[in-house]
């Protein structure tokens, strides 16, 4: 249990401490500063249709650190020298789940009030937003991660990885949005279902896929 401790700290660490923090918190600002120059000034269209594509640019976003969620420690032997020690796989992915979504997660919200404020906007689909985010990234990161697994050892994995996350991703994308516009919360229940479904079996089949690659 301490090496899955030590392993998501370190997986946390070089998220903070490298490119894999502020890639996708610049990304995300990034769409949000040119959205506005692509569908024009009209405050009204920027708020019905801003927050959709935040949450667009926050499944884009969440893919960035793909190619080094699983490849480097498959190649270097490190998921080997676990296995060794008796840990199981799923406790492996796991325990890099929670890394990647605190490594990602947090900073993609609190850089969604700015961008947010770019696109015009009002409190309570911001407050909608924040709150869908914090339901629908766990699925997101959950879902990069689990296709990072599959992908891990093949070439281009990252653009085949992003190939094989964006049709999974649809249904956390029509829920994610159906929550701006809709005051009954069916939708945010089902972006929790969705959301619950994805983490749930991330670690089973993330550790199905890595032990079929080293075989």
């Amino acid at each position: 249990m301490r090496l899955l401790w030590l392993l998501a700290a370190r997986d946390l660490r070089q998220a903070w401490a490298s490119a894999g923090l502020w890639l996708p918190v610049a990304f995300l600002l990034l769409v949000a500063s040119l959205y506005p120059f692509a569908v024009g000034p009209d405050a009204a269209l920027l708020g019905r249709t801003g927050g959709g594509m935040l949450w667009i640019a926050a499944l884009l976003a969440s893919l960035l650190p793909v190619d080094r969620l699983v490849a480097p420690d498959r190649d270097s032997g490190v998921l080997d020298q676990i296995a060794l020690r008796g840990i199981g796989e799923e406790m492996v992915v796991i325990a890099r789940l929670a890394a990647h979504w605190l490594g990602f997660g947090p900073p993609l919200m609190i850089a969604t009030l700015p961008a947010a404020a770019l696109l015009k906007l009002d409190g309570a689909t911001i407050m909608q937003l924040e709150i869908g985010l914090l339901i629908g990234t766990p699925a997101l990161a959950a879902l990069g991660l689990l296709v990072a697994t599959l992908t891990a050892g093949l070439r281009s994995s990252g653009a085949l990885a992003g190939l094989l996350a964006l049709p999974l991703a649809v249904p956390l994308l029509i829920f994610g949005a159906g929550t701006l516009g809709d005051d009954s919360g069916a939708a945010l229940k089902f972006l929790g279902a969705a959301s619950l479904l994805l983490v749930a079996i991330t670690p089973f089949a993330g550790g199905a896929a890595i032990r079929a690659g080293r075989e």
